[in-house]
């Protein structure tokens, strides 16, 4: 019998030890991720990050969730969006920018992995 995974609250599940971020440019940044399931090409979990800026280029599709927090979000274009509770947006393969965040924010997240090309 297959069963439901349930995580009854992510605004406060515990998502273990916050560690030095990869790709910040601010000292001291930490983050923490929560796989809470993965089958295939998809994944899903929670993550979090202290205030900061980091750097992020996606090598899969990813949907994020906000749950808590707020930051700004860059494009490699210049352009930028805010982030908060309840903003829902989709970073394709391939997508560049920077994120800022003003305040430790926490996401809903789901991966899709590309496959790679070959030439």
């Amino acid at each position: 019998m297959v069963k439901a995974i349930v995580m009854r609250n992510t605004t406060t599940a515990d998502l273990g030890e916050h560690t030095p971020k990869k790709n910040s440019v601010t000292p001291g940044q930490t983050d923490a991720d929560f796989r809470l399931w993965a089958r295939g090409d998809f994944k899903t979990g929670i993550w979090e990050a202290t205030p900061g800026v980091s750097n992020s280029v996606r090598q899969n599709d990813e949907i994020c969730q906000i749950l808590s927090g707020s930051a700004t979000i860059t494009e490699a274009d210049g352009t930028s969006f805010d982030i908060g509770p309840g903003t829902l947006f989709v970073m394709p393969a391939g997508w560049e920018g920077s994120w800022t965040i003003h305040e430790t924010v926490r996401k809903m997240w789901v991966v899709n992995n590309v496959p790679t090309t070959t030439s």
